[in-house]
């Protein structure tokens, strides 16, 4: 564990789940984010979990972290705290990753540390330390939860449409709740920051994500197929993707070759890749690999908030994406100069046609696109601004 440092304050970081493996968005998010305020703060991580942690995770944030606390949830307390949101107006998701036993845990080790800043990432978390006021805290939305979850109710079976709808309603009059607990707030983009419903959303500081300096370096792999997608493919939005991979562009254009990869392939996106002829690998060890095997990155998000981390690691590698305008916006690069902007399924077919054909377009979007990512997307520049924001207030 990383020494104690007299002369920094002391942070704690809530989190809604321990941040290693690097397999989800938020995960990513907060273990690059730790890292940099470990420069500024002697950082306690309280993470919440549904399993142990294994030590080789516990051993990557180590050498940040000066204390690591693991909050561990059962299934009945799951089970009890969905159910006794059915007579709240408490969204499902906040009271799943919430446990009241760990709740008075962390209260009681908050009194013991006596943190100079607490930093909650993702509302999910926020109910844990809401009523601790003895310091200022920072809360990270990341996403506009609520407009996500709105977007998946035209695409969600019959059944649920009406169960993403309230939970919707709940996420979106939560976000503005929850605000005025928190003396800042981030979130991951503009876009984003509009779909927060709070009269003072324009406080939100935006805080991007970053890109590792690994991702600028491509592995010594075959580039084998034409298009590739990578994502956690347990996540709805992903799932949405591959759907539209496998049915509006290969059946148009059967002499494409495809490969899929990610965490926790859903058994759908399983058979979509059976039925298709799509290569589909689990999670690497190095995710690189896996990008670099495709000539062109193809991200067909219809539904979804936030940014999209695996456009930002695909053009860093040098490789041209194409993507919808939902996904494209939040990063800010110019159609058709740093990336390719498509939302229909001809609009896929014909840009990855032209990537694929035309030699100096494809350097031009792929050497561009690298550029793009390394001026705009800095992990120290995105944690600099952070630290500044909780510098405002933090107890010194």
């Amino acid at each position: 564990m990383k020494s104690f440092d007299n002369h920094k304050p002391t942070l704690v970081v809530v989190l809604p789940r321990f941040p290693y493996p690097l397999e989800k968005g938020d995960k990513l998010r907060a273990y690059h984010q730790i890292i940099g305020l470990s420069d500024a703060f002697n950082v306690v991580l309280f993470a919440v979990t549904d399993a142990p942690v294994p030590r080789e995770s516990m051993d990557k944030l180590a050498h940040h972290c000066t204390q690591i606390a693991v909050f561990q949830r059962g299934p009945l307390s799951k089970f009890l705290n969905l159910f006794l949101c059915l007579f709240t107006q408490k969204p499902f998701q906040v009271g799943y990753f919430y446990s009241y036993r760990n709740a008075k845990r962390m209260h009681k080790r908050l009194k013991e540390i006596q943190p100079s800043h607490i930093y909650c990432q993702l509302i999910r978390a926020a109910e844990y330390i809401k009523d601790y006021h003895d310091c200022p805290k920072t809360i990270d939305y990341m996403d506009a939860l609520s407009k996500g979850m709105e977007r998946r109710i035209d695409h969600a079976p019959w059944y649920s449409k009406r169960l993403f709808r309230i939970e919707s309603i709940r996420l979106k009059n939560y976000e503005v709740r929850i605000f005025d607990y928190f003396e800042h707030a981030s979130i991951i983009s503009h876009q984003d920051q509009a779909l927060i419903y709070h009269p003072k959303r324009k406080d939100i500081a935006c805080i991007p994500n970053g890109i590792a300096p690994t991702f600028f370096e491509r592995p010594n792999a075959p580039t084998d197929v034409d298009i590739v997608f990578i994502g956690n493919l347990s996540y709805a939005p992903n799932i949405e993707a591959v759907e539209f991979i496998s049915s509006q562009i290969l059946p148009k254009n059967k002499s494409l070759s495809c490969l899929i990869a990610g965490a926790t392939p859903s058994t759908l996106v399983e058979k979509l890749c059976a039925k298709s002829n799509i290569q589909l690998l689990g999670w690497m060890d190095d995710i690189r690999e896996a990008y670099c095997r495709g000539k062109v990155f193809v991200a067909p998000m219809m539904i979804g908030t936030g940014m999209q981390n695996k456009l930002l690691e695909a053009m860093a590698l040098g490789i041209p994406c194409v993507t919808t305008n939902l996904a494209g916006d939040p990063i800010g690069a110019v159609n058709r100069e740093s990336i390719c902007i498509a939302n229909t399924a001809e609009e896929f077919i014909t840009t990855i046609q032209e990537l694929l054909t035309d030699e100096d377009f494809y350097t031009k979007i792929a050497t561009n696109g690298k550029a793009f990512v390394r001026k705009n997307y800095s992990w120290s520049h995105a944690n600099a601004q952070l630290i500044d924001l909780m510098n405002e207030t933090t107890r010194k």
